[in-house]
């Protein structure tokens, strides 16, 4: 248990407070990345747990580079099996939102590739949610609406969640957008061939989704299932089917999902043991019509994944500095891939079975206050794994590391990883395929062509061998509030890398004249990209982070905020909970500083109501004062007087205590700072045991929890500096600089990206910006003259969302206006498009503005309304 140590006058004497931590808070040697409490999630104005993460999405993405990018999710500190669990969540289920660096994710049984995400719910929280969407381009030529409900009620340890989607998208051809086409002797005069290619396909999606969760029993143990069916069909145009009829290529796609996932959690003497799966099952029919006659081709494939992991965590041994914890964990996943195309000859199926286990262990090797305290705290962490894959063979990874916090405010890590990575079942088996008139950028010619594009699988292909250096500082910063910055240095090798052929610039020709087709002119005809293995990649990153959180603003008088307030059924603070007065039965409240026995006896009070029972404790306590019972035995400075006057603001009209007003009391004294509840502020000082350094309490917060009038901000700020990217396909070939005019892709590779999010809420008002950032890059051509050469313009693009939660501004908490929202949205609110420029400063047809980004500025309106 953390103790909380505070002066309460100037000769010294103090008040010592053991208390809790926060249910299912992760309790690390690793700083957080990132943390947000109710209040800061409110400010950010997501409608559902995925919007959030959306919106955070730098600070969960991992600066390594590697895996796909996913965060590990937990729920009160807890692995899920699928965050198909909780995506549709409203974000006020949320008590507390922590975010991890890569090495935590070792704990939970994965690589430290990912970062990981700890969402805390609310013990009691119950909503009906109806949500309707509008959107369209400032520019018009199509829109999009989207119709969803959610149900969620987590009580007594149980989650029960249902959530039904849909949505529509009409279609946008390049004529709509003045797309200038690629000349075409074939067509008739006067047709634009833009009439039949689609820029955004015709479509409609739903998805249903039923998630439940239950604690089974008093020991820890809980289980989760999840199940959902999604079905979407779309529409996209590739050309003219018939010179004479002059009818579009069509292709019509129908994909069916269902999914399913499970996760199991119970504590095995001491050790805490959880297994999760997941299993995927996903249709894809396509009918893809063929140029120049009445034939349609038919491909379907059907792919089923199952991903299972069982892991125990838990401690080995009591060393002077701490515990020796350890996790073990094996995995099973099973991969097929079944199609048929009538383009290709034959059928494609292939399966893969991956059998893996790992273990990792953390050795603390001081601790402040302990065994070598004199540095301050610092540990090892090691982990070693092995896979067998059924269609490829064994594979080995390991991983050493150290985290050391010389002070409370700042942690140091290194961490040292080497993994081999087999390619995907695709990668070496996917069949061959050739997809006709592609617009294709000739860097040799400095042209646009309509070329024939080859893919599928390559079955020789290696195994990538990884080996990466990370270096991180987090600091929270001492002269500012609730602010963090790190920063992080990331060396990434790879050997045997599995890449699609490069951009084909005049030395990829060079290197692969086999996968290159011209014709008797030199005009570029034909490109196999099918997948083939570099011999080495090298890359280096600084990323820079920031993110801070606060309050902003005066706070109302007392007396403004009781006559404005009043008692409230739905969240918001009686009069008992004015700034200043916590309602404690103690006597907190009271005007004038208390004495020490009465913050004593709230500080006791706040312990027996935030426990695990403490919702019965609460109930029993308050028919002991409605019963007029003598409680200052329990509570030294009980005042009975006013003790009864708060239980009167939770009964409902026959005299009955209203259960949801008690249980909205009982959240705002447990999601209270003991700072605040003090009214010590800074003073405060929360000690050992808050892994992760101090934590950031945030007060009573404004809006319907404890609003006192003060508003709230959040900035997060990322800054990434590409500092090496090289690429050596084969020796004896030059080395690709892609940070020096070489591509890997069709578009060049920036040394400088950045991403903003920012906002702030007060009084019902809220408003949030996004912007991100990429720099200049360019990608040289087939001479020393420029010839072929591509220059890429920087782009800032920024998005703007603006809502109003009219209960609180029109100041009407009852009736239909309570919990209603507006949201009014506007992406790419300057229009911006990244520039493409050859030579000659010229725009290449294939790097046309709308041709990048069809859409532009996009505006719309979301209307919300919980219930």
């Amino acid at each position: 248990m953390p103790q909380m140590e505070m002066p309460v006058d100037g000769e010294g004497n103090a008040i010592v407070v053991t208390g809790e931590r926060l249910r299912g808070q992760l309790d690390v040697e690793q700083a957080p990345v990132l943390e947000l409490n109710a209040e800061d999630i409110e400010a950010i104005g997501a409608t559902s747990i995925a919007e959030l993460i959306e919106a955070i999405g730098p600070q969960t993405s991992s600066s390594r580079g590697r895996g796909d990018g996913r965060p590990v999710f937990l729920v009160n500190g807890i692995r899920i099996g699928s965050f198909r669990e909780l995506r549709s969540y409203p974000p006020e289920a949320i008590e507390k939102v922590e975010v991890m660096p890569e090495e935590v994710a070792q704990k939970f049984g994965f690589p430290p590739d990912r970062r990981v995400v700890n969402i805390i719910l609310k013990e009691n929280y119950s909503s009906r949610e109806i949500e309707l969407e509008y959107e369209q381009p400032w520019d018009g030529g199509y829109s999009r609406n989207e119709q969803e409900f959610t149900l969620l009620t987590i009580n007594d340890g149980a989650r029960f969640n249902v959530n039904l989607e849909a949505s529509d998208s009409s279609l946008l051809t390049e004529a709509e957008r003045g797309v200038i086409q690629a000349d075409d002797a074939a067509l008739p005069a006067g047709v634009d061939l833009g009439q039949f290619r689609s820029l955004v396909s015709d479509s409609r999606e739903y998805e249903g989704t039923v998630n439940w969760a239950k604690a089974l029993g008093e020991n820890g143990t809980s289980l989760s299932l999840n199940a959902s069916a999604g079905y979407s069909e779309t529409l996209s145009l590739s050309g003219v089917q018939d010179l004479v009829t002059l009818d579009p290529l069509e292709r019509r796609t129908e994909v069916q999902t269902y999914s399913s996932s499970a996760s199991l959690s119970r504590p095995i003497d001491g050790w805490q043991f959880t297994a999760t799966a997941d299993a995927v099952l996903q249709d894809t029919q396509t009918e893809i019509e063929r140029a120049g006659s009445n034939l349609t081709d038919f491909a379907d494939s059907e792919t089923v994944t199952l991903d299972s992991k069982a892991s125990m965590r838990g401690t080995l041994a009591d060393l002077p500095a701490g515990e020796l914890s350890a996790t073990f964990n094996a995995d099973l996943d099973w991969k097929r891939i079944a199609s048929e195309d009538t383009r290709t000859s034959g059928d494609a199926r292939f399966t893969r079975r991956r059998l893996g286990g790992a273990a990792s262990i953390v050795v603390p090797i001081a601790e402040d206050g302990a065994a070598w305290g004199g540095i301050g705290d610092l540990s090892a962490n090691f982990s070693a794994g092995i896979e067998d894959l059924s269609d490829f063979g064994t594979l080995y990874d390991w991983s050493a590391g150290l985290t050391w916090k010389p002070t409370e405010s700042l942690t140091l890590s290194a961490t040292h990883i080497v993994n081999e990575e087999a390619p995907s079942l695709t990668q070496l088996g996917a069949p061959r395929l050739e997809t006709f008139n592609v617009p294709t950028f000739d860097f040799v010619n400095g042209e646009t062509v309509l070329a024939t594009i080859i893919s599928g699988g390559n079955p020789d292909l290696l195994a990538e061998t990884q080996r990466d250096w990370k270096f991180s500082a987090n600091w929270e910063l001492p002269f500012w509030e609730n602010t963090r910055f790190s920063a992080e240095y990331v060396r990434n090798r790879s050997s045997d890398v599995t890449s699609s052929l490069p951009a084909v610039t005049a030395a990829i020709e060079a290197a692969f004249p086999d996968r290159i087709t011209r014709d008797a002119s030199g005009q570029l005809v034909s490109i196999d990209r099918r997948p083939i293995t570099y011999d080495r990649t090298r890359s280096e990153r600084l990323v820079f982070s920031l993110t801070t959180r606060g309050s902003f603003g005066e706070a109302r008088p007392e007396s403004e905020g009781e006559a404005q307030r009043g008692p409230r059924g739905g969240g918001g603070r009686s009069a008992e909970g004015r700034r200043g007065d916590t309602g404690g039965p103690g006597g907190e409240g009271r005007r004038g500083p208390p004495s020490p026995e009465q913050r004593e006896a709230f500080m006791q009070f706040r312990e027996r109501v935030c426990a695990e029972d403490g919702m019965a404790v609460l109930e029993r306590l308050a028919q002991a004062v409605a019963n007029g019972e003598d409680l200052s035995a329990q509570f030294p400075g009980f005042d009975p007087e006013r003790a009864a006057r708060m239980i009167e603001r939770f009964r409902k009209d026959d005299g009955s205590i209203d259960q949801e007003r008690l249980a909205q009391f009982r959240e705002r004294i447990c999601s209270m700072d003991p700072a605040a509840m003090r009214g010590q502020g800074g003073q405060n000082r929360q000690a050992a045991g808050q892994g992760g350094g101090r934590r950031g309490g945030g007060g009573p917060g404004f809006g319907r929890r404890g609003d006192d009038g003060r508003g709230r901000y959040f900035v997060n700020l990322t800054h990434t500096v590409e500092l090496a990217n090289t690429i050596l396909i084969a020796p004896g070939i030059p080395e690709l600089d892609l940070l020096d005019g070489d591509a890997s892709g069709s578009t060049g590779q920036a040394r400088h990206s950045a991403r903003l999010e920012a906002g702030m809420f007060r009084n019902g008002w809220g408003v949030r910006l996004s912007g991100n950032y990429t720099g200049k890059a360019r990608i040289d051509g087939s001479d020393a003259l420029g010839n072929g050469d591509l220059f890429f313009g920087d782009l800032a693009t920024f998005d703007l969302r603006v809502f109003a939660d009219l209960g609180q501004v029109l100041e009407r908490e009852e009736g239909f206006l309570k919990n209603f929202r507006v949201s009014l949205r506007a992406d790419n609110v300057f229009d911006a498009r990244r520039r493409v420029t050859d030579q000659n400063g010229e725009v290449p047809l294939g790097y046309q503005p709308f041709l990048i980004d069809p859409v532009g500025r996009y505006i719309g309106v979301d209307l919300r309304k919980l219930f």
